[in-house]
């Protein structure tokens, strides 16, 4: 498939490969965040991560590694979580990756998936785990699966936890917007690489799911909301596999009352808790746990 740049969007792309600015909300509606980074601090660690002398104890074994989405930092997508990991005794690691044009998570996919194969052999090297666990938003809860399908990754990974992924694509391309990114329709015109490869049926995602959406080894929880309006239809994001190594879970069929959509999902409790639950099963997330729906 072509990679074109658009005008209109590579104009807005420039934009935002200076400023991006993300507003982050909460689930229930609450004040929304405002949350402003540029490429000169996208080294910043979310507060929690990074912390190259952590030891993981026996009752967290493995090292926790956050993927974030497109467009986004390490330091915006895991504000909230890496220190609510951190608090629970997690040895928890984060990372930037796809860096184009300014842009974080814009890169093809296949070399970010390269960035990530990199990351985990230093937190393995760092930490003497045999095994780490992923948790990754958006772009982040689907490009794990090159590097474990693809990779040879699978081996390193206990546990992939997939929030609002891209799976297997969105109905649209994927643009930055004043709330971290949105879904534009025009198909065949495209300002990132990574943005293209996540359009449904794509080169990329034909031959990321030709192996199946799962492979031996890691187990895998996928986490979505029916108000995503940036992987389309949600439903797409879920994954096919064996009930004892896959669990795919909608927030609202949880707590109802849940408004969070792609970006404000990063930030709510009731995600972070089903993300804890994942992480502490002897499988995939238990599909009868009943996270508290209070923010």
């Amino acid at each position: 498939m072509q990679r074109r740049i658009f005008s209109g969007l590579a104009a807005l792309c420039l934009a935002a490969a200076t400023l991006i600015v993300p507003v982050i909300g909460t689930s229930a509606g609450n004040t929304a965040q405002a949350e402003t980074t540029n490429t000169a601090s996208l080294n910043i660690s979310p507060v929690g991560a990074n912390n190259w002398d952590c030891t993981p104890s026996s009752k967290h074994p493995n090292p926790v590694i956050l993927v974030h989405g497109t467009f986004e930092t390490m330091a915006t997508n895991w504000l909230t979580l890496s220190p609510t990991l951190k608090r629970r005794g997690y040895c928890v690691f984060a990372l930037n990756y796809g860096l184009e044009k300014g842009l974080p998570g814009s890169a093809d996919i296949r070399q970010s998936a390269s960035q990530l194969s990199t990351f985990v052999d230093k937190v393995r090297a760092a930490t003497g785990a045999a095994k780490v666990d992923l948790v990754g938003h958006s772009q982040g809860g689907m490009m794990p699966r090159w590097y474990l399908g693809h990779m040879d990754g699978a081996k390193y990974v206990e546990d992939f936890v997939a929030i609002s992924p891209s799976n297997h694509g969105t109905q649209g391309i994927i643009v930055p917007s004043s709330t971290g990114m949105k879904l534009i329709g025009v198909v065949g015109a495209v300002a990132c690489d990574a943005c293209l490869d996540q359009v449904a049926g794509s080169e990329f995602l034909t031959e990321l799911n030709s192996i199946g959406d799962t492979v031996a080894g890691p187990d895998y929880t996928v986490i979505s909301t029916k108000y995503d309006e940036v992987v389309t239809p949600y439903r797409s994001q879920f994954l096919d596999g064996p009930k004892s190594k896959v669990t795919n879970i909608v927030l609202q069929d949880k707590c109802p009352l849940d408004l969070s959509a792609h970006i404000s999902i990063n930030h709510d409790p009731v995600m972070h808790r089903l993300v804890l639950n994942a992480l502490g099963t002897d499988g995939p997330a238990n599909p009868a746990y009943r996270p508290s729906c209070s923010i």
